[in-house]
């Protein structure tokens, strides 16, 4: 009797923790148990949270993420639409965005759009992923499209595609491209050099537009436009064509990225990184930007609250209102020694 007493003592030993036992150990209902535990809107005070946690961790305790997906009709996850991950903009601003992600208790799908073609495979093959909203960064993915491909209004658009049922997050560039121009122009700049992005991008095209109205704002005449790809190997192939002994006075690049591609071909011509023959000038806010490698004058956003307003639309869709204009970000000029 004693050796069966054991044996069930053990098999009990063996099961895994649930919540109720959670919920016992902790002094709470099953119900706070499942709220503390989720990214539920319904609140639970911090003295009750934090029992909870302790109790979980002490059990060893992991949510059921299938259960919890079957009685919220939540999947926990959250798709994000990109055309490529190797942009060094890229990395600074998703290392920032998948955590807060999974801050919330999602996971992030990543899902490569780099062309037109793409988009129609997934419509065409009828490949969809049930999430619970969708990022999107893609320049061949527009508004509708997106809700088609995943069945789901829960999209959120940072590529300039959006629509009047879809919530938009971007960078308000023209005021940064300003302060940054204007800079130039009183270091006597008076031609200047631009290295663009790529044509795909509505965002880029904005973008180049500011750049054009703030030349002609400051007098500036702008003499040479090549075409980039936001890529570092793109803005190294374009230096060769600012080592010519007519260089103009400053380089304008859509990208830090470019911009640093630029200074390493022409590092002669910035000995302690300050520049001799023209000015560079970067966008995006790099990280990278405030090393001694590349301390390049840059444009950017505050990269925390343009995450944190994505957020509050993947939490709480319903708070967007079809039909409301995008929500900016606004951009600053950040001066450094090649500016």
């Amino acid at each position: 009797m004693t050796e069966q007493s054991d044996e069930k003592t053990e098999d009990r030993r063996a099961d895994p923790p649930t919540v109720a036992d959670v919920a016992a150990l902790a002094k709470v209902s099953r119900a706070v148990v499942s709220r503390a535990l989720s990214a539920s809107p319904r609140p639970v005070s911090a003295d009750k949270r934090a029992r909870v946690l302790q109790a979980a961790e002490a059990l060893g305790y992991r949510p059921n993420l299938l259960a919890r997906s079957l009685t919220t009709k939540r999947v926990n996850l959250v798709a994000v639409v990109v055309n490529h991950i190797h942009d060094l903009s890229d990395l600074d601003l998703f290392d920032r965005l998948l955590g807060e992600i999974q801050g919330v208790g999602k996971q992030v799908l990543l899902l490569k759009v780099g062309s037109v073609d793409r988009v129609e495979e997934f419509l065409r093959d009828g490949v969809a992923h049930h999430v619970d909203a969708a990022l999107v960064w893609s320049d061949f993915a527009d508004a509708a499209t997106v809700r088609r491909m995943f069945r789901s209004d829960a999209v959120v658009m940072m590529n300039g595609r959006h629509d009047a049922l879809s919530p938009a997050v971007v960078p308000q560039e023209a005021a940064g491209i300003g302060e940054a121009v204007t800079s130039a122009a009183g270091q006597g700049v008076r031609r200047a050099a631009l290295v663009t992005g790529r044509a795909s991008s509505r965002i880029e095209e904005a973008r180049v537009a500011s750049y054009r109205q703030a030349f002609e704002a400051n007098a500036i005449a702008l003499v040479e436009v090549l075409q980039g790809d936001y890529s570092y190997a793109s803005g190294r192939a374009a230096s060769d064509a600012f080592l010519r002994d007519e260089a103009p006075d400053a380089v304008f690049c859509t990208s830090d990225a470019m911009a640093m591609g630029v200074l390493d071909g022409c590092r002669a011509l910035f000995p302690g990184n300050r520049p001799t023959r023209f000015r560079l000038y970067g966008f995006d806010n790099l990280s990278l930007t405030d090393t001694d490698a590349y301390p390049i004058s840059s444009i950017g956003f505050d990269k925390a609250e343009f995450v944190d307003h994505i957020l509050r639309f993947v939490v709480d869709p319903e708070r967007f209102v079809p039909g409301s204009p995008p929500v900016g970000v606004p951009t600053r000029f950040v001066p450094r020694a090649t500016g």
